[in-house]
C-alpha cells in the first residue's frame, strides 16, 4: 500500500526593486563644456572624469542619461540641471 501526501507549500517571492528612472541630458547650443561639469558635479555628484565623459557624449550623441535612481531623488536633481540652462528630462 502506498499513502500520496500532498504538500501545500507557501512560497515567498522578494521583488527586486528597480529603478528605472533616469535623467536624460540634451545637447544644446548654448553652454560650454565648463559650465555642463562643473553642474553635473555639484548636482548629481558625479566625479570630473564622469562629468567629462557624459559632456562629451551628450555633444556628440545628442542626449545621455546623467542619472538613475527613485523619482523622489531625481526631481529635484532635473529641477536644478533645467535652473542651470540645461535641457533634461526624467523619463
Amino acid at each position: 500500500m502506498s499513502t500520496k501526501e500532498k504538500v501545500r507549500e507557501k512560497v515567498r517571492e522578494k521583488e527586486a526593486v528597480v529603478f528605472n528612472n533616469e535623467i536624460i541630458m540634451y545637447n544644446d547650443d548654448v553652454n560650454t563644456f565648463d559650465h555642463v561639469i562643473d553642474t553635473l558635479m555639484r548636482v548629481c555628484d558625479h566625479t570630473a572624469e564622469q562629468a567629462e565623459q557624459c559632456s562629451l557624449i551628450v555633444h556628440y550623441n545628442g542626449k545621455c542619461t546623467v542619472k538613475t535612481g527613485p523619482i523622489e531623488k531625481l526631481k529635484p536633481q532635473c529641477t536644478q540641471l533645467l535652473e542651470a540652462g540645461l535641457s533634461a528630462e526624467i523619463v
